[in-house]
């Protein structure tokens, strides 16, 4: 009798990407203490989510994902096909992620960034520096999808009334809050030996400090936004998470902004993004004869 094969079958470069994007949506929300949102403490503003929530919603994507980066693979380029195709696959997405949640909105601006960004990586694995994954990303982001619903998300109707910059154009201008502030700040912190978690929160305070949330624009209006940028800039400039006072500040922000019922959802969607693309930027040969 010949014995069972009990070598894993490797994994494909679609499945490796969703992989990595689910991942990346798991890490966020399991990243503790975060102000104001769900995290291993508690539901941070929250009334409608908690974390296994979170983590079966994020487990339910990994098909749209999947799919996202097939589609990119097939098309092969840039253009008004594959960008119509990652619509449709999206939007069929979202309604597994409501379907899982009973209704419950966890990542929906998490599907339109993280899609995007697994996308470009699919189209040129052999480039997936951040600066080139988010470029391709964004000329995707910049085509319009003639198929997507009219009706606008609280999000693009917070972005009009508040002249603020929404998930659409943080990606068309290749995520600049990512690329700019996140993934320098996460360096920062781990070349200064702040460990890994306290390096990825103050990644996420860092987005905090400049993006116009529209989370929590359309949650506590400009009072919470300011409060949100202020007191992340706050943390940071008391020594980040990994010092006692930065501990003591974000602890205030927390407070501060569970009272406004503001939480920075768009901020959190920027920081999977980035954990994402610090993955495969690290030049650890992820996508170099792994599959």
């Amino acid at each position: 009798m010949r014995a069972f094969n009990l070598q894993p079958k490797p994994l494909t470069l679609t499945e490796r990407l969703a992989d990595l994007a689910v991942d990346a949506l798991i890490d966020e929300a399991d990243l503790s203490p975060k102000p104001a949102l769900v995290d291993r403490r508690g539901n941070g503003a929250h009334t409608d989510l908690h974390l296994s929530l979170m983590h079966a919603s994020a487990l339910s994507l990994w098909p749209a994902f999947k799919a996202m980066a097939e589609a990119a693979i097939e098309f092969g380029e840039v253009g008004l096909p594959l960008r119509e195709a990652l619509g449709r696959i999206g939007r069929d997405g979202e309604q597994t992620m409501l379907a899982t949640t009973n209704g419950v909105n966890t990542h929906r601006g998490a599907i339109w960034a993280l899609g995007l960004l697994v996308a470009a990586a699919a189209l040129e694995c052999t480039n997936t520096k951040a600066s080139a994954v988010t470029l391709r990303a964004a000329r995707l982001a910049l085509l319009a999808d003639r198929y997507a619903p009219r009706p606008l998300s609280h999000g693009a109707q917070v972005a009009q009334r508040y002249g603020a910059r929404g998930a659409r154009e943080e990606a068309q201008l290749g995520f600049p809050a990512v690329i700019q502030r996140a993934l320098p700040q996460l360096k920062l912190s781990r070349a200064a030996g702040h460990g890994e978690q306290n390096a990825r929160l103050d990644a996420l305070l860092a987005i905090m400090t400049h993006l116009s949330d529209t989370c929590v624009l359309y949650r506590a209006g400009e009072t919470g936004l300011q409060t949100m940028q202020l007191g992340a800039q706050a943390v940071l400039d008391a020594g980040g998470s990994a010092s006692l006072a930065g501990r003591r500040r974000l602890h205030e922000l927390d407070q501060q902004l569970i009272a406004l019922n503001a939480s920075p959802g768009g901020a959190a969607d920027l920081l999977a993004a980035c954990l994402f693309i610090d993955r495969i930027d690290s030049g650890d040969g992820i996508f170099q004869g792994a599959f």
